[in-house]
């Protein structure tokens, strides 16, 4: 295994560990700040100090920005009419490159940033964690 497609491994293997320990601990509503967990809590902290809670707002209700409640593993129609599910890999994809999946019917561009693998795997959290 080379050290790019071994640390691509431990990304989605820490993300998945992540996601499951949070899922196992979460209990009802996520969308008050008291209810997340110390991961979610860290990611939703990391979204407004990089300024994403700006754009999608500071409990990832949307604003100008794409609503985060129910995001994950959603159904998300994209610009060229393909519709896809908004999973961790896509949710990976259109934070580290914005304009690599554009959602149909959204105007605004999602402006590029300088997250490490580790501060959007934070951020991936913090959304899962976000249920309607």
């Amino acid at each position: 295994m080379t050290k790019k497609s071994n640390f691509k491994f431990l990304f989605w293997a820490s993300l998945s560990s992540a996601s499951l320990i949070f899922g196992a601990c979460s209990s009802g509503s996520a969308s008050t700040s008291t209810a997340l967990s110390p991961e979610a809590k860290a990611g939703q902290e990391l979204a407004s100090a990089s300024g994403c809670a700006s754009c999608h707002g500071s409990n990832g209700e949307g604003r100008v920005g794409v609503k985060w409640i129910g995001l994950a593993d959603s159904q998300v129609t994209l610009s060229d009419g393909t519709t896809v599910t908004a999973d961790d890999a896509y949710l990976y994809t259109s934070i580290k490159n914005p304009s690599a999946m554009r959602r149909k019917g959204v105007t605004s561009q999602m402006p590029s940033n300088n997250l490490t693998d580790e501060e959007i795997a934070s951020i991936i959290v913090y959304i899962r964690a976000l249920k309607d």
